[in-house]
């Protein structure tokens, strides 16, 4: 034991970015898999759970290909199940300097058992569409926790202060909730068209074709406000916030394109599943736009903030 102690990082070091990059990669991997299980119509192909059949807990050749995509989306839950044991516990001797870092991995580790039950529950109520809709919410969530884990293994510990201006942060706030409201409505959307995940599963009753124009709205205006954060942040220099929102504009623009091409070849599986995981993608940047807002202040010198705050008043 006082080995396996002795190796726990006791400073941020590259094993814990690569934990934390496992940990990112993982969470959008599983909104693919997880897609791949809805647009396969593997939704039951393991029809109880925890257990794949009554008298099995992996799934059986009689199962067929949907056991085995189900069964494959179970399987990479519980590989990062183990991946939130390893980060939490890689971080345990830094609880004390980096609170920070023992918070975000305990957090998204108790998602992670937190997603198992919905799986569950989503397969007890024959993949009820909120149901489905509410597991994706919570992998959206994790992965806002696991990328906040990886922007912070890259930062300074201690106080941090905003290091752009107040428009600028009120903007990223804005287009932050209009992610989340597209996110929402794109999970609506799909929750009323063809891919239920299983031929006899409920739809939510709602009209995809409406939904899509919808859907499109706060899309739109994410890609908007994005604009403006791109050409604005290139005159900041205290923080990373260019590189992030540069990355955000990638994203959409890709998420655009695939949104925009799907729609107009009928919703091909691959396409969903794509787009399932570039909102995942879209989730993750955002986050580390909010994140890139503030920067620690130096030492403890006033001399420090000044010149931040010097810096955010720019423009």
């Amino acid at each position: 034991m006082n080995r396996i102690i002795a190796w726990l990082p006791d400073r941020v070091d590259v094993r814990l970015k690569v934990i934390a990059w496992i940990y990112l990669v993982g969470q959008i991997i599983l909104v693919g898999t997880g897609g791949l299980v809805r647009l396969t119509s593997s939704g039951l192909g393991c029809p109880t759970w925890p257990k794949c059949t009554a008298d099995s807990l992996v799934n059986t050749p009689e199962m067929g290909i949907h056991g085995v995509i189900e069964f494959g989306n179970r399987l990479l839950g519980i590989l990062l199940g183990i991946v939130a044991i390893v980060a939490f516990v890689a971080i345990l001797r830094l609880r004390k300097e980096r609170p920070d870092l023992f918070w975000l991995t305990l957090l998204a580790g108790l998602g992670i058992p937190a997603q198992a039950v919905i799986g569950g529950l989503s397969v007890l109520t024959d993949l009820n569409p909120y149901v489905v809709g509410l597991h994706f919410v919570v992998s959206i969530v994790l992965v806002a926790l696991c990328t906040t884990f990886l922007f912070r293994l890259s930062t300074t510990p201690g106080p941090r202060m905003r290091a752009v201006p107040a428009w600028f942060a009120i903007v990223t706030h804005i287009t932050s909730f209009v992610v989340a409201v597209t996110i929402l409505v794109g999970i609506l959307t799909t929750g009323s068209g063809p891919h239920a995940g299983d031929a006899k599963a409920p739809r939510n009753n709602l009209n995809p074709e409406i939904l899509q124009h919808v859907h499109a709205i706060p899309a739109y205006v994410t890609f908007a406000l994005t604009l403006v954060l791109v050409v604005a942040s290139l005159r900041f220099t205290a923080t990373k916030v260019r590189r992030y929102a540069a990355l955000l504009l990638v994203v959409e623009l890709v998420q655009i394109a695939v949104g925009l091409i799907q729609a107009n070849t009928g919703l091909p599986g691959v396409l969903v599943g794509v787009h399932m995981m570039l909102a995942a993608s879209l989730a993750a940047a955002m986050t580390a736009v909010v994140l890139s807002l503030k920067a620690p202040v130096a030492g403890n010198a006033a001399a420090d903030a000044t010149s931040v705050e010097r810096g955010a008043a720019v423009a």
